[in-house]
C-alpha cells in the first residue's frame, strides 16, 4: 500500500519498501512506501511500537534501513553522506532536545555554525527565527533551556530546526510532552509556520486528532506495517479494514 501524490505535483520525497530489521530477525518496519509532495505534510501515527519513529529516523538516516529506498527530489540518500543528508532537513524532538549549557540563540545556530555561516549571517538569522517562533529576540536570546518554560524551549527547538532554511522538516512527537493550553497553542503556530513557509514535512504523533489537525496525507502503521494510508477525510470516512475504524472511533470525543 501507498500514499500517492495529492492533487499531481512535484513529488519531494519517494519511499519505496522501506524495512527496519532487527537482531534475531525482529521486524521493525516492513515495507512502507509513499510519496510527498512539495509543501505537503505527512502524520505517520499508530499504536506505541508500530514503527512511526523508526520509519522518521531512516527519512534522515539516525536509523538505517535494512532494505528499501528513500529518494529526496529524485536522489537517492543512501547514496550519500549521512551527515550532510541530515544538515539538509530540519529536525523537531519530542521535549526540545536542546543543549542545557547552550542560550537560545546559540541552540538555533547549530547548523548554520556547522555550515560555516559567518557570525553576522548567523546572527541575523538567529533573530529572524525568534520573532517568526514569537519570541523577543532581546528576551530569549541569551536565556538557557532551564529559564524558559516547556513551550518556550519547543519554540527554539523549531526555530533550530529552520536555521539553515531546510525545504524538508521532520517533526518526532513535538507536542507530546506538552499541557493541553501550550499543546493547543503550538499546534496554531505549526498550522501558521506550514501556511508561511511551504516546508515539506513528515510529523509523528500518537493523536489522531492531532494528525487530522496537520496533516495533508495520514499513514497509519500496525506492527511496523501501513494500514491504511490517505487524506484524513479518506482515513475517517472510509476506514479500509476493522482496525482503522476502530482505531478512528477510540479517538472520537465521548469515546
Amino acid at each position: 500500500m501507498k500514499c500517492g501524490l495529492l492533487n499531481g505535483g512535484r513529488h519531494v520525497i519517494r519511499v519505496e519498501g522501506l524495512a527496519k530489521v532487527y537482531a534475531g530477525g525482529v521486524v521493525g518496519v516492513d515495507a512502507v512506501s509513499f510519496d510527498l509532495p512539495e509543501g505537503k505534510t505527512l502524520a505517520l501515527i499508530g499504536p506505541s511500537g508500530c514503527g512511526k519513529t523508526t520509519t522518521l529516523r531512516m527519512l534522515n538516516r539516525l536509523a538505517e534501513p535494512t532494505r528499501g529506498h528513500i529518494w529526496i527530489d529524485g536522489k537517492s540518500i543512501l547514496d550519500q553522506d549521512p551527515i550532510q543528508v541530515r544538515r539538509r532537513m530540519g529536525y523537531v524532538l519530542q521535549g526540545g532536545g536542546l543543549f542545557p549549557h547552550w542560550t537560545a540563540a546559540r541552540n538555533i545556530a547549530l547548523v548554520p555554525a556547522l555550515l560555516d555561516w559567518d557570525r553576522t549571517r548567523i546572527d541575523h538569522r538567529v533573530s529572524e527565527l525568534l520573532e517568526l517562533v514569537d519570541l523577543p529576540r532581546d528576551e530569549f536570546r541569551d536565556r538557557y533551556p532551564a529559564e524558559m518554560s516547556g513551550g518556550q524551549r519547543q519554540r527554539v527547538a523549531i526555530a533550530r530546526a529552520l536555521a539553515a532554511d531546510p525545504p524538508i522538516v521532520l517533526w518526532d512527537e513535538p507536542f507530546s510532552a506538552l499541557d493541553p493550553v501550550t499543546r493547543k497553542q503550538l499546534q496554531k503556530e505549526f498550522l501558521r509556520l506550514k501556511q508561511k513557509l511551504g516546508k515539506t514535512m513528515v510529523i509523528v504523533t500518537h493523536d489522531l486528532a492531532e494528525a487530522f489537525l496537520l496533516a495533508d496525507q495520514i499513514l497509519l502503521l500496525r506492527d511496523g506495517e501501513v494500514t491504511q494510508c490517505g487524506s484524513p477525510e479518506e482515513i475517517r470516512d472510509h476506514p479500509a479494514n476493522d482496525f482503522v475504524r476502530e482505531f478512528v472511533e477510540a479517538e472520537r470525543p465521548g469515546s
